[in-house]
């Protein structure tokens, strides 16, 4: 199928605009609080080497509102299903640079969304150990993989259906970090949530670079408030309603993190916390016994995989966008005829996402993390201040406060991150940026367009 031809049916079979505010919330919501941060609070406090770890998640959380200013202006001013893919072509010019950028985007989506996938299945299979101490090896992959597959088949039907399953997931994910933050202040002990180690908190060379680490796990846990700029097309409203699920997303869910590791390092110390596997769990059944951990272990698991849920849609409409526009193989484009909703980039990213729950979760937090700020994150950083450059003033679109103040503060954050996760994870994402660009040229060649003809 022609490129014009793929375009003229694509516009015929439009997705439908189900997507309200609330469900827009619960989308980013679901894609923040999966099994993130109940897996990684030992993880920053072993990187930071006490109750210190809570500069991490501060940190985290201005970088990820900075960068949710950069998301919020740019779904705003484009609103369309695979997002990044547009920001990034616009942004660096349709016709030149911008061809490269949005190939290396998509690129990184078809080899990251994967694994991003796989990341909350993995969690989900490590956590349910708790309930089920017998799961080892190969059953924790079948496991996480089963999930890879039950999403899936969830996400091949109407998107208004989705909608309302979205805001329900929510509402268990927020009501169990709301009892972990209520029960924690309920039997909060300050000496215990603030014993700091000597010296801990001078500015020495490992203290930036285990706050760079700790800086890392948490953006990956903060991740996800831009899910809904990945499904523009399918939201209501969506110049207003973007930008505003946005940062009520992040505002939320920064405000539940904190005061959730305040309140377990309140309750439980920190040199036994960050050696925890379950730690919420654990949390739960000190205060009311193991029927109370059994119950919080359950919500978590419904929590994770509803945020596999969500990052599985967001990721499945990527190929989808890309085919539309002809830049992509243009199977992907497909839409079920009743259902209207990309059927085989849903099937493709859902059985790619159940082969990659062969990997370890603590490597894979950081490979994703370090390749998306490479390959995506910091151009969008450059893209926002661009497109501001050209964009005539729109009073129906969102536009960031102290411009360019914001976007400059997260392309530093991020630069922050990549350099502390050190040489291995930057070369991985420096070989996948190679690989990006000779995939590019190479496609480029054959179909004869820039950088090989003259536009």
């Amino acid at each position: 199928m022609s490129t014009a031809d793929l375009r003229q049916s694509a516009a015929a079979s439009h997705l439908q605009r189900g997507i309200t505010l609330r469900g827009a919330i619960s989308a980013n919501v679901l894609n923040m609080v999966g099994i993130g941060p109940f897996l990684t609070i030992p993880l920053v406090l072993a990187d930071m080497g006490g109750p210190q770890a809570m500069l991490g998640w501060i940190l985290g959380a201005a970088i990820s509102l900075c960068d949710g200013l950069v998301w919020a202006e740019l779904g705003s001013a484009m609103p369309r299903s695979g997002g990044p893919y547009y920001y990034l072509l616009e942004a660096f010019g349709p016709h030149r640079m911008g061809r490269l950028v949005s190939f290396l985007f998509l690129w990184q989506a078809m080899l990251i969304g994967p694994l991003s996938i796989a990341s909350g299945a993995v969690g989900f299979s490590q956590y349910a150990r708790y309930l089920v101490p017998s799961l080892h090896g190969t059953q924790m992959e079948w496991l996480a993989a089963a999930v890879c597959v039950a999403n899936m088949a969830l996400l091949m039907r109407n998107i208004r259906s989705i909608n309302g399953l979205s805001v329900m997931i929510a509402v268990i994910v927020l009501g169990t970090t709301a009892w972990i933050a209520v029960s924690g202040m309920l039997h909060f002990h300050p000496a215990m949530a603030f014993d700091f180690p000597r010296n801990s908190l001078s500015l020495s060379t490992g203290f930036f670079a285990g706050l760079g680490s700790a800086t890392l796990v948490a953006v990956y846990d903060y991740g996800g408030y831009y899910n809904v700029c990945l499904v523009g097309e399918e939201v209501e409203n969506p110049r207003k309603t973007i930008p505003r699920s946005i940062l009520i997303a992040i505002a939320l869910v920064a405000v539940l993190y904190l005061l959730m590791n305040v309140s377990i390092l309140g309750v439980i110390p920190w040199r036994a916390a960050m050696h925890s596997r379950a730690i919420a769990s654990l949390f739960i059944e000190h205060l009311y016994g193991t029927t109370g951990g059994n119950i919080v272990t359950v919500l978590i698991l419904i929590a994770t995989f509803g945020s596999v849920f969500a990052v599985l849609l967001g990721y499945s409409r990527i190929p989808y966008a890309a085919a539309c526009e002809g830049r992509f193989f243009s199977i992907f484009a497909r839409l079920h005829p009743r259902g209207q909703y990309p059927v085989v980039a849903v099937v493709v990213m859902g059985v790619l996402s159940s082969l990659a729950c062969v990997l370890s979760l603590s490597e894979l937090i950081t490979t994703l993390i370090v390749v998306q700020t490479l390959l995506q994150f910091m151009g969008q950083c450059v893209a926002v201040i661009l497109l501001r450059r050209r964009a005539r003033k729109d009073p129906d679109c969102f536009r960031m406060p102290l411009f360019p103040l914001p976007a400059l503060i997260a392309l530093a954050g991020w630069s922050y991150i990549v350099v502390s996760s050190g040489v291995k994870y930057m070369l991985i994402a420096l070989i996948l940026l190679s690989l990006g660009i000779a995939g590019f040229l190479l496609h480029s060649r054959l179909v004869k367009e820039w950088p090989f003809k003259t536009i």
